[in-house]
């Protein structure tokens, strides 16, 4: 008879206490969790910070050019498109996925590629056109494509205009005072307002389905990791008493708008990011969402 390595392990467990030796592991980290669990909101957000705040310390100590922050949150965030690609290419699905957040994506991604051929061009311009790419496939795949039946359309039901004037109004309102033209200066406050809130459909889909799929949880995950190095960039450069940056955030209402987009889109993904977390923690993988999440 084949001996299973898997039946060695069992009866290995069994002289050693059966379960009880396997408890004995898991037990530290599923008490941590239920500790945390059992916490008032005020103080989970309390230690949210505390844990946020080393973090950032690490990344302090550990990254000298914090510049590359920005390449990570963008590496990140493509990375995540990855996911999107892999799932659709093994699943043939669109199941779990807001087509809405998909074309606001999209929209601002493009129009940050048009402002860096006409303001700059970097690495940055790069990944933005690789990140276009996959995720205009993910919409071609969403809207036209066989895979367009599974589509959950009736969940997804935060229109992308609800979610695009306001940025619009607001970019007018306030926008960088460089010397670009006025359309550039308007396009490019346009676009970091709507990269803060383009993933409010996704959020709003997912808070309605309760249970959220694995591969799309996995994406916004990833999503929340770039905007937290993207606000972490700024942070730092805050915490180094970065000169240029001290001024500029005296100097006229952009600079803290930019500041703040950057704090807001990190919010509105942290309460996931935790869920997500805590689900794999607590060994189940599932990510289930309470209501108000959004």
């Amino acid at each position: 008879r084949r001996v299973n390595k898997w039946d060695i392990l069992k009866n290995g467990l069994g002289e050693m206490g059966s379960d009880d030796g396997l408890a004995k592991v898991r037990d530290p980290l599923v008490a941590v969790v239920r500790w945390f669990k059992g916490l008032p909101p005020k103080q989970k957000t309390g230690l949210g910070c505390i844990g946020a705040f080393l973090l950032l310390m690490l990344l302090w100590r550990t990254i000298e050019d914090h510049d590359t922050l920005f390449v990570l949150a963008e590496v990140s965030h493509f990375m995540g498109i990855g996911v999107l690609a892999y799932k659709l290419h093994r699943k043939k699905s669109v199941a779990g996925l807001s087509l809405q957040s998909q074309i606001l994506t999209a929209t601002f991604l493009a129009i940050r590629l048009f402002c860096s051929f006409m303001m700059e061009y970097d690495i940055h311009t790069v990944l933005d056109a690789l990140t276009l790419c996959a995720t205009s496939w993910v919409v071609y795949c969403m809207a036209v494509s066989p895979m367009r039946s599974s589509y959950q359309k009736e969940q997804d039901r935060l229109p992308a205009l609800y979610v695009l004037v306001p940025c619009l109004v607001l970019a007018f309102v306030a926008h960088p005072s460089t010397s670009h033209k006025f359309f550039f200066r308007v396009l490019w406050a346009f676009c970091v307002y709507l990269e803060a809130v383009s993933v409010l459909p996704q959020l709003r889909m997912m808070q309605k389905a309760k249970v959220v799929e694995r591969f799309t949880a996995h994406y916004v995950f990833a999503l929340g990791l770039s905007r937290f190095m993207s606000c972490a960039h700024w942070v730092l450069q805050i915490l180094e008493g970065n000169k240029y940056l001290m001024q500029a955030l005296g100097s006229g209402v952009w600079p803290v708008m930019v500041l703040l987009s950057e704090i807001v889109q990190t919010f509105i993904l942290a309460d996931f990011c935790w869920h997500y977390v805590k689900s794999y923690a607590e060994g189940t993988g599932i990510v289930r969402l309470p209501a108000g999440i959004v």
